[in-house]
């Protein structure tokens, strides 16, 4: 009997013993859970062959500081689904997507409210508008009735291609592969084009060898057009084995941004957001060296973004900050930009400065082109622009759903 109580006893023991074990063990991973959570934003990005990928990719490689900040990439299906994720999924805090969304989606009467629940943090850079075809299509007209595969329905090239075309009055036959299987299907010739939005140059584009039958075709800068998007183009440099040294293909550029929910200002979400500004914007520096991507270079901290409201701490950020000077604010640029303003203002060129801010950055991407192509050997002077084209216009073009 003596012998069977101590059994029970040490069995009890032990079973006590083990409890207090798995509960320390709970206790500590539930704080291990709190710790990784409270430091880690979660960006989501874009597929694998665009820009948006390596972008976070830069940013998670720059900021990491341990169990002090992490980021973490994610892989998205473009700007009009990275803003549903934005809002709605678990864990999501930054998202990175085009400018023109919000009005795309403010037109179809999605996600209410908008206004109040997104802000934006910075804009980064410009993304180009890739349209590679056979050489069979010699123009954008050309297209018409032909399948064009316009990346994944709710991506943002998926809505830029929608609102592009609607435009220039084409109607296409859309496709919906992503751009790796469009690449393939072009070059077995089941469809005549595909639209690609992406931060030139794109590596999906830039594998491609030379004498493939393939080119960019120029996007026309037509007036509905340069109301919604900017001026650009796709160089030699940009991509030898497409581009010839001497004709560089004109296209539109739509803005990349970086969006963020509008978080109470005393919940931990916000405060953790408002730490990876912070380290984004004190970091900047470091994205403007190799290896990170050239469109770092792009992006002026304190520009600002038409239709949208910043985040706060952002905000705030810049206001502690001289805004003429700094690592990220393209000071020597935006100088020798406000010069040329004032020279064609002097001279007669415009009868004033443009205030809107709309007008003013379509301007500053015109400079900068021009700029880029006297810097080239083989300059071109390219197409003139449609007079008035930077009229600022009370209503632009509205966006018109992927059909």
């Amino acid at each position: 009997m003596a012998r069977r109580n101590w059994l029970i006893g040490l069995a009890a023991g032990l079973w006590v013993m083990s409890a207090a074990s798995v509960g320390a063990t709970a206790e500590r991973a539930g704080a291990a859970r709190e710790d990784v959570n409270q430091a880690t934003v979660a960006v989501m990005s874009g597929g694998v062959n665009g820009t948006y990928i390596r972008i976070a990719s830069d940013m998670a490689a720059v900021l990491d500081r341990g169990d002090a900040l992490r980021i973490l990439p994610i892989v998205g299906k473009g700007s009009v689904q990275n803003v549903t994720d934005l809002l709605y999924l678990r864990g999501v805090d930054v998202a990175i997507v085009q400018s023109d969304v919000l009005g795309f989606l403010r037109k179809e009467k999605m996600h209410g409210g908008l206004e109040e629940r997104l802000r934006y943090i910075t804009k980064l850079y410009n993304e180009e508008v890739h349209v590679l075809a056979a050489r069979d299509v010699a123009q954008m007209q050309d297209l018409a009735g032909k399948r064009v595969n316009v990346d994944v329905a709710g991506s943002g090239t998926a809505m830029t291609a929608s609102i592009l075309f609607d435009a220039l009055d084409i109607r296409v036959d859309p496709t919906n592969y992503d751009q790796a299987l469009a690449l393939e299907k072009l070059k077995g010739g089941e469809i005549a084009a595909m639209v690609f939005i992406a931060g030139k140059p794109t590596d999906l584009f830039r594998r491609i060898p030379p004498n493939s039958g393939l080119h960019f075709v120029s996007v026309p800068f037509t007036r509905d057009l340069l109301q919604i998007y900017l001026p650009s183009s796709l160089s030699h440099a940009d991509y030898p084995a497409l581009v010839p040294e001497d004709q560089p293909a004109d296209t539109v550029a739509v803005g990349a941004v970086l969006a963020v929910y509008n978080w109470n200002r005393q919940g931990e979400r916000y405060k953790r957001v408002a730490a990876f500004v912070d380290a984004l914007f004190d970091g900047f520096g470091e994205f403007l060296k190799p290896p990170r991507h050239p469109k770092w270079q792009e992006v002026n901290l304190a520009a600002e973004l038409p239709g949208w409201t910043r985040f706060t701490p952002a905000e705030e950020w810049l206001q502690r900050r001289p805004s003429t000077a700094g690592v990220g604010y393209d000071l020597s640029l935006r100088n020798s930009f406000e010069e040329f303003l004032k020279f064609m203002n002097e001279t007669g060129g415009r009868s004033d400065r443009p205030a809107d801010a709309r007008t003013r950055e379509a301007l500053f991407a015109r400079f900068l082109e021009w700029r880029n192509r006297q810097a080239s050997p083989a300059a071109s002077p390219g197409p003139a622009l449609p007079a008035d084209t930077l009229s600022p216009s009370p209503s632009p073009r509205p966006a018109a759903a992927p059909r």
